[in-house]
């Protein structure tokens, strides 16, 4: 399994930590999490879309695999907590030292 880049680690760590500041601090300015098609562009987004349904459900992410492509990464990961549960995969696309987008599908 290839490893995870610092960016993409950071907000894996974040999320399995409930630390919905350090998660935040992951992403760009402009950052987005694209959730099956719904978007939330920039902190104030992404923290409301995380308080009700990401790290405000107690989300657990246990990495299953991971590909890496130029400056993308992809893992597939068993969610738990308090809102779904199961097998997920997770888009990366990072820019510097920080994530641009996050896109989930199953």
């Amino acid at each position: 399994m290839e490893e995870l880049d610092e960016p993409t680690k950071r907000l894996v760590d974040a999320a399995n930590a409930g630390d919905v500041d350090g998660f935040l601090a992951g992403f760009t300015v402009t950052g987005v999490v694209d959730d099956w098609g719904r978007e939330f562009k920039g902190a104030d987004k992404i923290r409301g879309w995380s308080d009700r349904e990401f790290i405000g459900k107690q989300v657990s992410l246990d990495v299953d695999s991971v590909r890496r492509r130029g400056n993308e990464t992809t893992i597939t990961a068993t969610v738990g907590g308090n809102g779904y549960n199961g097998p997920s995969h997770f888009t990366f696309k990072v820019d510097g030292d920080r994530v641009a987008r996050m896109t989930i599908r199953q």
